[in-house]
């Protein structure tokens, strides 16, 4: 019995040091807590609305995050459907920023309050006045001059002059042109509105109804395949789709282009008409200062080459060449509208197109 409860102690004085201890503090650890301001930073980021989609673009994004750090996350879509978006999403849109084609598109942006004005001086400096807006809202990051293109076997270009010499008998059913609900039409009619004024604009506008070779349909690089095909015998068109046409990978593209010559109206006069693709922070951005980092590279001298070069876009940033392609254009006169002016004159130009039966 003695030898029992020796043992009956012995286990309590184990289990009794055992619960003591199991109850004791804690060891303090040698090293103290990593302080949350310690902890790594988020991923920074800049969120994109889109209407272009080239492959070259792609790029430039790459590169803006190789040599930022900033993310860039692209939503693509077609630019009207991209505004209704941002209209629908209102603060709760988690874009920062919004690149569209023409300024007719930018100035719709801005005026449904989609868009905020931002200040820089680089901006301000690499981008021309009248390529901008006054209040710092869109900025023009790539020119497309809208130009005459021709049969070179069926059209003399001693032939052409101006925009308004269109409307000559001589091109009764010879011309081929995109819709009505071309934003690239309506802008180039803005620009006559503002250059002739309203009347006049009209007048032009009927005259290129009477002279159409068929009713307006398609895109530019559908026009140039209507020339090619003996439809009509000229095109208003963007010089950009050319240069597209003839590099890319369509051989029957390319044929046609070689078939095509191209004239720049109004040399004499105010120039060839020109428009932009631009951009602009959107109104509650929530990465703001990412965003406008993002506008400012694009403005860069490496981002205009870029565009130049790999989309045969004119630049914006005086200096930077031309591609090739161009250059083989020649230089040209162009507008020296205020675009921001033009965007004013969009809704205008759309009565006015559908006055004068332009379909």
């Amino acid at each position: 019995m003695k030898l029992f409860g020796a043992i009956i102690l012995t286990s309590l004085t184990i289990l009794s040091a055992l619960f003591l201890g199991g109850c004791a503090p804690a060891t303090e650890p040698t090293e103290p807590a990593q302080p949350a301001a310690m902890a790594p930073t988020e991923t920074q980021i800049v969120n994109l609305y889109t209407d272009r989609h080239y492959d070259s673009d792609d790029l430039l994004y790459q590169s803006f995050t190789e040599e930022t750090g900033i993310q860039v996350n692209v939503v693509k879509g077609k630019s009207d459907e991209l505004i209704e978006r941002l209209k629908t999403e209102g603060a709760d849109t988690e874009a920062d920023l919004f690149i569209t084609a023409d300024v007719g598109r930018l100035y719709r942006a801005e005026s449904a309050g989609l868009l905020q004005p931002i200040e820089s001086e680089l901006l301000s400096t690499n981008i021309p006045k009248n390529l901008r807006d006054p209040d710092g809202n869109w900025f023009g990051l790539t020119k497309r001059a809208r130009v005459i293109v021709y049969a070179k076997d069926r059209v003399n270009p001693d032939e052409l002059s101006t925009y308004e010499n269109l409307t000559d008998s001589k091109w009764q059913g010879r011309i081929l042109v995109r819709g009505a609900d071309s934003i690239y039409n309506q802008t180039l009619l803005a620009s006559l509105i503002e250059i002739m004024g309203e009347a006049e604009a009209k007048i032009w506008a009927e005259g290129i109804v009477r002279n159409l070779a068929r009713e307006p349909k398609g895109g530019d690089r559908d026009q140039a395949k209507a020339i090619a095909a003996g439809e009509g015998d000229i095109a208003i068109m963007n010089t950009y789709y050319l240069g597209l046409m003839l590099n890319g990978t369509d051989p029957e593209e390319r044929k046609v282009v070689e078939g095509l010559g191209v004239f720049f109206p109004d040399q004499e006069g105010n120039g060839t008409h020109i428009n932009v693709s631009g951009g602009g922070v959107v109104n509650g951005s929530k990465n703001k200062d990412n965003a406008v980092k993002l506008l400012e590279f694009l403005a860069s001298e490496k981002a205009q080459t870029s565009y130049a070069e790999a989309n045969y876009e004119y630049p914006v940033l005086s200096g930077i060449p031309a591609a090739d392609f161009l250059n083989t254009l020649g230089t040209f006169k162009e507008q020296s509208l205020d675009l921001s002016r033009l965007g004013e004159l969009n809704a205008e130009a759309v009565r006015l197109l559908a006055e004068a039966g332009w379909k």
